[in-house]
């Protein structure tokens, strides 16, 4: 995965870019001047890199150290002394959409074209590694990929959001003999309806306010290779008529011209709508899908494939090693966790978490605990009914309610002989409260247990609490039934 990195001092600058960048779907990173080096040195995949020129001699500097980057410089007039293959353009103030994603292109483009291809393409296991697992959902992707590749059959890829949709297109269109052709991704729910067009087919200098020069749309940049439309559900019905006539004619024409241009590109899809329910309501035509549906291809959600949620743990810690940032490992009981959850964010949302982890604790060994409360289960895979620190601060006194309740209703001597809530009374010499609660949150914990011939469900009833706060206070206190320490004794 590649991103787009800002190198700039100017915060306002840098928001402003954020936000751009970021509704065109890019993932972006920033830096300021003193540190840019470093961060572009570390070997990550910078498809373009947004450079100030507050400082022009030392952006100037910048560029040139690194000629295999693309970079676009951000209002700066360059000296003339120095001319860099890889400095692609430039970005006036105030930034305009139609610049913007033709400079972006073309980073793309030489960010592709000067990458070595062994990087790009080096055989099936490492081309797979972003599609890890056993499971049989995972396994018949794979397969599917490699039966369609080699053809030239349209593609639709269907699946809910963060499953990989883009990961399996690249796969097919590395492993295809387009594979030295251009990868061009169109995200259609990003683009306005009134711009797609010109985005898809470009324009003429002209053809709209604004339109000040003649520009390739994304069919032509990909031209010899493979066009990515993803989220096509979200494409205008009135874009859908266009795009099914160059489907079925391999032809189009620039907005605002006449010349009529031929069209090589392999076109793959995808979306996480029912495109078979939005025919039915009239808002997807059923000639477009037929068109694209040539060879469908479901992405499984991370949840219907749990039991690969391990080796894609690893293969994540992997990739940050590999960018020299700080991995992390997790304990068995950690995966566990982490595979009863619902993943509703699938394979992104875990690469996020464990990036996020990486930086909360860095090289360490995470444990139940260490995971935000809501990916937090237990053995039975019933999530916690709070972290462990909210538990001690605030939920403690619930659960001592809750004894105390118990104790009112149900008058028994303990085997501390401690009293009973209603006749309690302080002793003179005062007494150590916390040894005091745990002492008989113990005791009426054992008896419940010993009532209930040790099940643990119905205890857990009797004391008033949930069944998985009664666990943790058992495994809490090292809480086992007699018998069972006798026998490991």
């Amino acid at each position: 995965m590649s991103d787009i990195l800002i190198i700039s001092d100017n915060q306002t600058r840098i928001d402003h870019l954020n936000i751009i960048l970021t509704f065109l779907g890019e993932n972006t990173r920033h830096t300021g001047y003193a540190d840019c080096l470093k961060i572009i040195g570390k070997g990550d995949n910078w498809s373009a890199v947004l450079i100030d020129g507050e400082m022009p001699e030392v952006a100037e500097d910048v560029i040139e150290k690194f000629p295999e980057v693309p970079f676009i410089n951000i209002g700066f007039q360059l000296s003339g002394e120095r001319e860099f293959k890889n400095l692609l353009g430039s970005l006036f103030e105030p930034v305009t959409y139609p610049n913007l994603t033709e400079l972006l292109q073309k980073s793309h483009d030489y960010y592709t074209a000067n990458r070595p291809l062994d990087t790009l393409v080096s055989g099936k296991t490492k081309l797979f590694r972003s599609l890890v697992g056993n499971s049989r959902g995972i396994t018949d992707v794979r397969d599917l990929i490699e039966q369609v590749a080699p053809v030239e059959a349209n593609v639709l890829i269907l699946g809910e959001s963060g499953t990989g949709k883009e990961v399996i297109a690249r796969n097919v269109h590395y492993m295809s003999k387009r594979q030295k052709g251009p990868f061009v991704p169109v995200n259609c729910g990003a683009i306005p309806g009134d711009l797609l067009e010109s985005e898809l087919f470009g324009h003429e200098k002209g053809a709209f306010t604004g339109a000040i020069s003649a520009r390739k749309g994304r069919f032509e940049m990909a031209e010899g290779g493979t066009l990515f439309l993803d989220e096509i559900g979200d494409m205008p019905l009135q874009m859908q008529v266009k795009l099914l006539r160059v489907l079925q004619e391999r032809i189009f024409e620039r907005v605002g011209g006449t010349k009529t241009m031929q069209c090589d590109v392999r076109i793959i899809a995808a979306t996480h709508r029912n495109l078979e329910d939005m025919i039915a309501q009239g808002k997807f035509r059923e000639d477009l899908f037929y068109r694209l549906n040539v060879f469908p291809i479901e992405s499984p959600a991370l949840r219907e494939r749990a039991q690969d949620i391990p080796l894609l743990l690893q293969e994540l810690a992997s990739r940050l090693e590999n960018s020299k940032q700080d991995a992390v490992r997790f304990t068995q009981s950690a995966m566990r966790s982490l595979m009863a959850h619902d993943w509703p964010g699938n394979v992104r949302e875990l690469s996020n978490l464990v990036e996020r982890l990486s930086i909360l604790h860095p090289k360490q060994v995470i444990d139940v605990e260490h995971l935000p409360h809501k990916y937090q289960y237990d053995d039975d895979g019933q999530q916690q009914p709070l972290a462990a620190a909210q538990q001690d601060e605030n939920a403690e006194r619930d659960a001592i309610t809750a004894m105390f309740k118990y104790a009112e209703a149900n008058p028994i001597s303990t085997d501390a002989n401690l009293p009973t809530a209603s006749d309690t009374q302080l002793p003179n010499d005062g007494v150590n409260l916390k040894e005091y609660l745990s002492d008989l949150e113990i005791s009426l914990i054992r008896q419940a247990l010993d009532k209930q011939d040790w099940v643990v469900a119905r205890a857990a009833d009797q004391l008033g609490m949930r069944r998985t706060t009664l666990v943790e206070k058992m495994r809490k206190y090292e809480i086992v039934r007699q018998k069972e320490t006798d026998e490991s004794e």
